[in-house]
């Protein structure tokens, strides 16, 4: 503004040599130098009251987050939009105020800036809502409104967020999902919902997308409604052209007429999802929401409860534990008031500055790396890191009369928003020999699952072979065996934690290995015994 001034002003220095006439057209330009000093203003105004805006917005947001983060970031849309709004939003104000440069914030912006979320981050947590919505079957409706397994919530998404969603899905080729959040899309829209992207963009990404799954009739009718919008979209006229043509020749090849697009909306159900990697999806996702369970009566009537005193062990004969039955072959266990709720919380003290996105071992070299089947934070702890690990190492052992010397090192896991790990073995098959050659300590035979919160919805542990769920409990813990007692591995031991849903859904396991059990544990006389 200073030197916009300063280039104008400069003539009149010259005033002197200026015309009756000249000195005229200066009043006008100093009238036109107030509009537009007016123009300014307002300008500044307006950039003004939408930093406001923001501000207003935010701090409500930020004062709800801030009384209880956890229990906020509990409900996975929140999640989400916090992933975006750092992502996306601060960045576009960020741009707002730079129009006016302002040291503070755009300081504070930098020094903040390293700990934002980036692009991946915001897709990792979009395709977290999108792996809930067909884990739980749930509408994109549902997630827009806030129904989650019967919670209402304020946390909403905009015609702009499913936009977004949709967005997500069509540029990773995933149009099933970029259908249902585009129709989502469109659907407020339509309802008279304000928003920034058009109804022209939301038809032209829905139209392609409805196409890619098949539907050429309802392609054709999306795009004739995009082409009524927008007549001179650059896409829109020959796509309709194009799959004009398309459905015509399968038509005549198939000696059909033509029938018009049914008029039903899209919803969850109108295509089929695609098949992925996972042979048992459906099986394990089934299981996930509560479906599917082999619990029958008569499998009911061999489950027990009992007090267990680790097989005499002295630090358990005048406190024994409670052991339930879980489930009879395999036999797995759950027992109860495992861990107090000081050390869940010093555990979690502890595990929360070194929590790392989760790893699995490599099968081939025996390495950790990240996978896209298990999503969740995990971190390692040992004994000598406090007396609370070694306590409850020191337990495990007496419980299980198996020695934890052996064991790998405590692992704390936090599932957030979507957070899960598909079906797996925690033992090393016959394939991988090599998995676990580095520790030197022989296979996984046993896994020790402690379960430090509860959760409010989804989270369980499933195992799709024989249909099993167990529900996460805060301070209980399960017991199973991966090996049978020849060292041969146990196939129906292969399980998942299911996507949480809402909550978060804290862990800490203890893989115990085979070394050091061969006289606690010693050979059965068959392979499966």
């Amino acid at each position: 503004t200073k030197a916009f001034l300063y280039t104008v002003l400069t003539p009149l220095t010259h005033l002197q040599y200026l015309s009756a006439g000249q000195m005229t057209d200066l009043i006008y330009t100093e009238k036109e130098l107030v509009q537009s000093l007016r123009e300014y203003i307002k300008a500044e105004e307006s950039k003004l009251a939408a930093v406001k805006s923001w501000a207003n917005k935010l701090d409500a947001l930020t004062r709800l987050s801030t009384s209880d983060p956890e229990g906020y970031l509990a409900h996975p849309v929140n999640a989400y939009k916090l992933m975006k709004r750092l992502n996306t939003e601060w960045t576009e104000l960020e741009s707002l105020v730079l129009q006016n440069p302002s040291d503070g914030f755009i300081s504070n912006m930098s020094t903040h800036r390293q700990y934002f979320p980036d692009e991946e981050d915001e897709t990792g947590a979009a395709k977290a809502l999108m792996r809930l919505q067909d884990t739980y079957q749930l509408d994109s409706e549902a997630f827009s409104k806030g129904k989650l397994s019967g919670l209402h919530s304020s946390a909403l998404l905009t015609v702009d967020d499913c936009f977004d969603m949709g967005k997500t899905a069509y540029n990773d080729a995933d149009y099933y999902h970029a259908v249902l959040w585009m129709q989502q899309a469109l659907k407020q829209l339509d309802a008279g919902e304000e928003a920034v992207v058009t109804k022209a963009d939301i038809l032209d990404y829905l139209s392609y997308s409805v196409y890619q799954m098949g539907d050429l009739p309802r392609a054709i009718e999306l795009t004739r409604r995009l082409v009524a919008i927008d007549a001179s979209h650059q896409r829109a006229g020959g796509n309709l052209r194009y799959f004009e043509r398309l459905l015509f020749k399968q038509l005549n090849e198939m000696n059909q007429t033509y029938e018009p697009a049914s008029e039903e909306p899209i919803q969850l159900g109108t295509y089929s999802r695609p098949k992925d990697h996972l042979p048992e999806r459906e099986a394990y996702e089934a299981l996930c929401r509560g479906e599917g369970l082999q619990m029958t009566e008569a499998r009911r009537s061999r489950l027990f409860c009992r007090y267990h005193n680790g097989y005499m062990n002295p630090r358990l004969l005048l406190k024994p534990m409670k052991e339930e039955d879980e489930w009879d072959s395999p036999h797995i266990v759950r027992y109860l008031d495992i861990l107090s709720h000081g050390e869940i919380q010093k555990i979690k003290e502890l595990a929360k500055p070194r929590l790392a996105r989760a790893t699995v071992r490599d099968p081939k070299t025996g390495v950790l790396t990240t996978a896209n089947y298990r999503v969740s934070k995990s971190a390692w702890l040992e004994g000598e890191d406090d007396p609370v690990i070694e306590r409850v190492n020191q337990r495990i052992e007496d419980i299980t009369g198996l020695t934890v010397t052996t064991a790998e090192l405590l692992q704390v896991a936090n599932y957030g928003v979507g957070g899960q790990y598909e079906p797996h073995y925690d033992f090393s098959r016959k394939d991988e020999p090599d998995a676990f050659k580095r520790l030197g300590t022989g296979n996984r035979v046993a896994t020790f699952l402690n379960y430090m919160s509860d959760v409010e919805a989804g989270g369980a542990t499933v195992f799709p072979d024989f249909g099993a769920a167990i529900w996460p409990r805060k301070g209980t813990a399960v017991f199973w065996y991966n090996l049978f007692k020849s060292g041969e591995g146990d196939y129906r031991t292969r399980h998942a934690a299911c996507p949480v849903l809402v909550g978060s859904k804290w862990v800490s396991n203890k893989w115990i290995h085979e070394r050091g059990q061969e006289f606690r544990r010693p050979c059965g006389l068959t392979e499966v015994d």
